[in-house]
């Protein structure tokens, strides 16, 4: 049976917005790629997670956005079983999710602006409405001039910062983002951070996987650290 998000029941009164309780995850018969991982995150949190390659991050990440499956353990979001969330339902959930994603996933069809816009035109907001906050969003982003344009003319800095702007328009009760400084300067990868730290303030909480060491120094946030698809190091400070 399907719900509206309206009547989609949450548990949000009490407890983190995600826990993670001895969660392990293969891809077929594979070796498990995450290994008894488990912890939580507080409502308006952030948090980065950190890890070389392989050791599990987008894995992690795509356990919390529902596109994979724990093979293992429990993974609650909102204080519900992710398991336990009929799939009808499970769109209304993933609304309240930003996502940026490696591989940007823009729609070559659309002009930034649409792309950006889409989340809120989505879930039925009307475009004299949300305009402005678009176009504000996308200039901090840098991409004032480029608002008509379609994503095949845009660098690649230029889509990551379009796909970090889809990603934060809605304000989503939580934010992943995925290396979402990969394909930018340093100057706006502090651009990015300071966009992601305003939302956090806002009251999104927010987990960012990189590869960035700089940029977890300089924004003094605690670090989730992957290791063999174990996580070594809960708590705060620079990557171990």
């Amino acid at each position: 049976m399907s719900t509206n998000p309206d009547s989609f029941p949450v548990d949000e009164a009490v407890g983190p917005v995600l826990r993670f309780a001895g969660v392990g995850m293969r891809y077929g018969r594979s070796p498990e790629v995450l290994k008894d991982v488990t912890f939580d995150l507080a409502p308006g949190s952030f948090h980065f997670l950190t890890g070389a390659s392989g050791a599990g991050k987008s894995s992690l990440l795509k356990l919390i956005y529902m596109a994979e499956q724990a093979s293992r353990g429990r993974v609650e979001l909102f204080g519900r079983d992710i398991d336990a969330i009929a799939p009808a339902d499970r769109p209304f959930l993933r609304r309240r999710i930003g996502v940026v994603f490696q591989e940007f996933r823009l729609l070559e069809h659309l002009s930034a602006f649409d792309n950006c816009a889409l989340p809120l035109r989505i879930a039925g907001g009307k475009p004299d409405k949300y305009r402005g906050d678009v176009a504000e969003l996308l200039n901090w982003v840098g991409l004032r001039n480029r608002m008509h344009a379609l994503p095949a003319t845009l660098s690649g800095g230029e889509k990551q910062r379009l796909a970090i702007a889809r990603a934060v328009v809605g304000r989503p009760d939580i934010l992943l983002a995925d290396e979402p400084t990969g394909n930018v300067d340093q100057g706006h990868a502090l651009r990015i951070l300071r966009l992601f730290v305003e939302l956090n303030r806002l009251g999104t909480t927010v987990l960012i996987a990189t590869h960035d060491e700089d940029l977890v120094a300089r924004s003094g946030k605690p670090v989730l650290h992957l290791d063999g698809g174990r996580l070594r190091h809960y708590g705060r400070g620079a990557n171990p």
